[in-house]
């Protein structure tokens, strides 16, 4: 009994995975690539990679608040002047697109997704944004990877061995310049996944909710404190949170510290490059059970900002 979809450490970095709201909440398109390897070293562990792309539209987010951040960076969206100053962003839509791939074993689980997402002003400093996707997920067994006590066991050998199943996932994302919270849902729609030719049901696919917070703490002017959380409810797997803490230099790099309930401890590092290029890497400790076979597990993620009018290097309006 585990999570069906895969889990993230660097989740701040593209919370975008977890929640469709979050589709066009800067005005520039983010890309990401992400790759993740769990439990290094043991036979089998869980491999994820992914890529994202989501984009804001309305010409009035995306070109105009010029009075408001100038060309060639401005203020640091880090910083606590920026905060004091900040506004919020005008209603527009985002939409954009995941592709996500997950192998564990035999097993290997693709989903591809559209996203789509409203932003709304409530207030001149509180945005709200709803957000929905939708796709499909492939799941496949490879049969060569499995060793069988008889040469043509009747589970797999004339099974669905490939299949394809509807991805559905909503989520909400409250907004201002040193807090968030969000709330969303995936693989909403329970679905059966049949190895075997006849009519028993092998594998269910269920919910997933993640409930996640994070607020943005002032040491200095170039010094921010960004704590978050995730929750993550999946039945019948136990209540899990990640706790997280990342402390940024302007908005040049970042360094952090993540702890996951009854599974792991972490570090990480990022780096904003440039205005089209951040990277940020991840390296957690086991202390599960697991430990006694595999004792660490990595996680890359590559960030590229297209159309980046103002020639930010960090977010404005996620963190």
């Amino acid at each position: 009994m585990a999570q069906q979809r895969p889990q993230y450490t660097q989740y701040f970095f593209n919370n975008y995975l977890l929640n469709p709201a979050v589709t066009g909440i800067e005005n520039y398109t983010d890309v990401k690539a992400g790759y993740r390897s769990q439990w290094t070293g043991l036979n089998g562990a869980p491999v994820t990679s992914y890529l994202t792309i989501n984009a804001p539209l309305g010409k009035e987010f995306v070109q105009g608040d010029a009075s408001s951040f100038s060309a060639g960076g401005g203020e640091n969206p880090f910083s606590r002047s920026f905060t004091q100053e900040y506004m919020a962003a005008p209603p527009h839509h985002g939409i954009g697109a995941t592709v996500i791939t997950d192998r564990a074993g035999p097993i290997t689980q693709t989903n591809i997704d559209a996203t789509y997402a409203y932003h709304l002003g409530l207030t001149e400093r509180l945005n709200l944004s709803v957000g929905v996707s939708a796709g499909f997920m492939r799941t496949s067994l490879n049969t060569s990877e499995i060793t069988l006590e008889t040469a043509l066991d009747p589970a797999i050998a004339n099974g669905n061995n490939s299949q394809f199943q509807p991805d559905l996932g909503v989520g909400a994302w409250l907004y201002s310049s040193n807090y968030y919270f969000g709330i969303s849902a995936q693989q909403i729609l329970p679905q059966s996944l049949y190895l075997k030719s006849t009519s028993i049901d092998v594998i269910k696919t269920v919910p997933h909710y993640f409930f996640t917070a994070g607020v943005k703490l002032f040491v200095s002017d170039d010094l921010t404190l960004m704590p978050s959380v995730l929750v993550k409810q999946i039945n019948p797997v136990p209540l899990t949170y990640d706790l997280n803490m990342k402390l940024a230099f302007r908005d040049n790099f970042w360094i952090g510290g993540s702890y996951r309930h009854a599974d792991s401890f972490g570090a990480m590092a990022g780096f904003y490059l440039s205005s089209f290029l951040n990277v940020g890497y991840s390296y957690d400790v086991t202390t599960s059970a697991l430990n006694t076979v595999s004792n660490v597990s990595h996680e890359l993620v590559i960030g590229i900002l297209l159309n980046n009018l103002y020639k930010v290097t960090c977010p404005r309006y996620s963190f």
